[in-house]
């Protein structure tokens, strides 16, 4: 057999100090990337959970007549409210979410923009801050 055809020889193996590198180079090149899209991904994610509570609200609207007050809250779309007889919840197939940085989304109604206002309080955790996600923008 000459040389040309060795299958396990020297060259064709990769050692795990230049894996290792490889890996180390490739992944400082991506971590840029992956630490942009993850807060649009969070921010993404919080919208699309607030236009199904919002679907739900909708819901209970058409049956209610009404949406929640506030004191009622996001909950009366899970739970009957115990002053509300035309109820035909639930309006959700799941408990209500919390927001993708693990706090409650706010509920008002009346709200100040809408007849209800849906919002999050963002990556910060602190309402009316400029991070906010919000239903009327």
């Amino acid at each position: 057999m000459s040389g040309e055809h060795q299958i396990y020889g020297r060259k064709g193996k990769f050692s795990l100090i230049g894996l290792l590198v490889v890996l180390g180079i490739l992944s400082g090149t991506w971590q840029p990337k992956i630490a942009i899209r993850l807060p649009m991904g969070r921010e993404r994610s919080a919208r699309i959970e607030m236009k199904e509570l919002e679907e739900s609200l909708q819901l209970f609207y058409l049956d209610v007549g009404r949406y929640p007050t506030t004191s009622e809250g996001l909950e009366a779309t899970v739970h009957s409210p115990w002053n509300v007889n035309s109820w035909q919840g639930p309006y959700r197939s799941t408990d209500l979410p919390k927001d993708p940085w693990g706090k409650r989304y706010i509920y008002r109604c009346p709200g100040g923009h809408n007849t209800f206002d849906l919002s999050s309080s963002g990556p910060d955790g602190v309402e009316d801050s400029i991070d906010d996600i919000v239903s009327w923008k």
